[in-house]
């Protein structure tokens, strides 16, 4: 007995130690975030949905098909609790200033022109008056009657579809707008070296027989003939030129939205999540009704529409996939997709640069690109497969100023912190181009074009070498820079006059900022303006924000000008003790808590690895989870790690997956 009671003891003075390293703080009520779901719904936005296929049972999920009960009930569900479906006239009203949209604001869509619509889904219209979209493809709109339909490569009989007399009597029922899906562009293409099969209307193509990519006059003379084809068909069905253009698979491309709006289409509907907003109708985001949901399952998606889905996050180095043996290269992707599927998260930072070395200085890219060499066609075949194996949204991680392109273009210098007047580049830092130069901004500019032109991803992580140090940029253009806005030309004379410091610091920021948002536009301008952009920051500009001076680095600034901002918190880099590093991680919440919205908007971005000299190794698992859990409790949504070793199990998966993604419990 004394022997257990003293075993009982130690038990408990251990799990009283324990609680007390993990103490979850208290937040009183009155100052926990509202959740968006309770938030009102805001102004001139609307919950957009689409079905495609609605049959009578054995829905088939090749066509995303849902019971014809199903979806009355989930209209039924609508109504009664207060959402109000709204017309395209409505939404283009709004867009113009004219009449605001209701509250919880519903537009009900449906594609791929299934018979279906007229049979099932139009006399339930007529019973509500309630309008909708329709968005026939119009090859298989024409299909002969005694031939099948060619869906994406599937013969499906003729009579699944719908016919030219079906969509004009839909479009005769005055209740709903029948759009574009193009005409016959609804199926994948060959769009890289390893065979990936991309949506055919926002891809180039890859010609596997001269190993060479479709140019971007080709692809946009392309798309211009199937958007002038599709135009003509549904003037001639529906009397009147169409205004929605809606993308198959939901896949966007800019390019191709230059060509839409030149043929007057007003909006494209894509298959983002959320909300949409009138102010941003050629990206007007919808929800995917698929796999036939119950209704229990469908109000609790449509009530959640306001909420941001948190952010959980695995930064890759695809040196870590690279192999000079193309067979390892792909075995080694195999298993790096698997991971990221295992610990069930949303969101790869996904690196499209090659940096071997790791001393920060990019000589290759993951891309075909008109400046530096190729290590290997990799980065399009890697984000594609982690969007369609893995299910998570990729942004390519990409360097802003440390390309080593041509030794006559300009790097950032510095003046001597003794106060000497000579500049040279920092041996200790980042090796960067100047951006004041006019041609490092073109080269850099058209790196980040061909990256757009060669790949498909959700959005951009600009690398944390956008800095610029309180003796940085010391160079002849960069000087002239500070000159034609009114600063002293000579750095000592800046350093020495407070108010030209601050002033001075100040414009390095924005410069940045507009240099990295000018980067943003190029690669939009190709792929989409539904990529996101997010921006590494250091913690110090934030924990200390007077430190701007030393990192040209504003939060306030990151918050208004990107999506997301993607804050190292890592506290070893930081020289903090790991004893301290909890204490140090709830300062860093505190402070980013001061800035309003902030916490739906920043990412924190804990280290799986210690780079400290003579302590270079991964970080313990079960430290870098009691971090995550520190996060967590004092309220962040959004986080993840860098870097991720699949190679050796760093993090531990069956560590990490509870505490980071959304699909596991934390209880263990």
């Amino acid at each position: 007995m004394i022997v257990l009671g003293r075993i009982f003891l130690l038990l408990t003075l251990l799990l009283s130690a324990a609680c007390a390293q993990q103490t979850i703080p208290f937040t009183a009520p009155q100052d926990r975030p509202e959740a968006l779901g309770e938030a009102e719904w805001p102004k001139n936005h609307v919950l957009a949905l689409v079905y495609h296929d609605v049959q009578d049972a054995n829905p088939d999920n090749t066509f995303l098909s849902v019971r014809t009960l199903n979806m009355l009930d989930q209209l039924a569900w609508l109504r009664e609790n207060g959402y109000q479906a709204v017309s395209i006239d409505q939404i283009l009203e709004a867009r113009q200033g004219g009449a605001d949209l209701p509250a919880k604001a519903v537009l009900l869509s449906f594609d791929d022109g299934f018979s279906s619509f007229r049979e099932r889904v139009l006399p339930v219209l007529r019973a509500y008056q309630w309008p909708a979209v329709l968005a026939p493809v119009g090859a298989w709109m024409d299909t002969p009657a005694d031939q099948p339909v060619d869906f994406g490569g599937l013969a499906v009989p003729r009579e699944r579809f719908a016919t030219r007399a079906d969509i004009r009597e839909i479009a005769d029922s005055g209740l709903v707008e029948i759009a574009a899906h193009t005409d016959n562009l609804h199926f994948g293409t060959l769009a890289n070296v390893q065979g990936n099969m991309l949506p055919a209307a926002a891809n180039r193509q890859y010609d596997s027989a001269t190993g060479q990519y479709e140019t971007v006059e080709a692809y946009k003379a392309r798309l211009n003939t199937d958007v002038q084809r599709i135009s003509q068909k549904l003037r001639e069905v529906t009397g009147r030129s169409p205004r929605v253009w809606v993308w198959p698979y939901g896949a966007a491309s800019g390019m191709a939205l230059e060509v839409i709006d030149r043929n007057g289409y007003q909006m494209a509907m894509t298959l983002e999540g959320g909300l949409a907003t009138v102010q941003n109708l050629r990206d007007t985001g919808r929800y995917l009704i698929g796999e036939d949901p119950s209704t229990q399952s469908f109000a609790a998606a449509v009530s959640g529409m306001q909420n941001t889905a948190a952010k959980r996050i695995a930064h890759v180095d695809l040196d870590y996939v690279y192999d000079p043996d193309p067979v390892q290269m792909e075995a080694n992707l195999g298993v790096l997709i698997q991971r990221i599927a295992d610990l069930r998260i949303n969101t790869v930072f996904l690196q499209a640069y090659a940096d071997p070395t790791g001393d920060g200085t990019v000589k290759e890219l993951y891309f075909p690109n008109r400046h530096l060499p190729m290590r290997a066609d990799l980065f399009n075949r890697a984000a594609w497969q982690l969007r369609t194996r893995a299910g998570v949204d990729v942004f390519a991680w990409m360097p802003v100023l440390s390309f080593d392109l041509d030794p006559a273009l300009p790097r950032v210098t510095a003046i001597d912190a003794a106060g000497g007047s000579d500049a040279a580049v920092n041996p200790v830092q980042y090796q960067r181009l100047s951006p004041f130069d006019p041609r490092v901004r073109k080269q850099v500019g058209e790196i980040y074009e061909d990256l757009a032109a060669s790949a498909s991803f959700e959005g951009l992580l600009f690398h944390d070498d956008a800095l610029l140090s309180d003796f940085e940029d010391a160079g002849s253009a960069a000087r002239e820079a500070y000159a034609a806005v009114g600063l002293h030309s000579d750095l000592n004379a800046l350093r020495s006059d407070p108010e030209q410091m601050a002033a001075w610091t100040r414009f390095k920021s924005q410069y940045l900022i507009d240099f990295t948002l000018e980067l943003a536009d190029k690669v939009k301008a190709i792929r989409g303006p539904q990529v996101k952009t997010a921006r590494n920051i250091f913690a110090m500009p934030i924990l200390e924000p007077e430190s701007e001076a030393w990192f040209a680095q504003n939060m306030h600034d990151f918050l208004n000008n990107y999506d997301w901002t993607a804050i190292m918190a890592m506290p070893l880099m930081e020289g903090v003790s790991k004893a301290d590093s909890d204490a140090w991680l709830s300062r860093l919440v505190l402070q980013v808590k001061q800035y309003p919205d902030a916490m739906d908007k920043t990412i924190f971005e804990l280290q799986a690895r210690d780079w400290r000299v003579g302590k270079e190794g991964p970080i313990d698992s079960e430290l870098l989870v009691s971090w995550m859990h520190r996060l967590q409790w004092e309220g962040v949504r959004h986080f993840g790690y860098y870097p991720d070793d699949f190679h050796t199990d760093n993090p531990r998966l069956e560590l990490v997956r509870p505490a980071l993604s959304n699909a596991w419990s934390t209880q263990r």
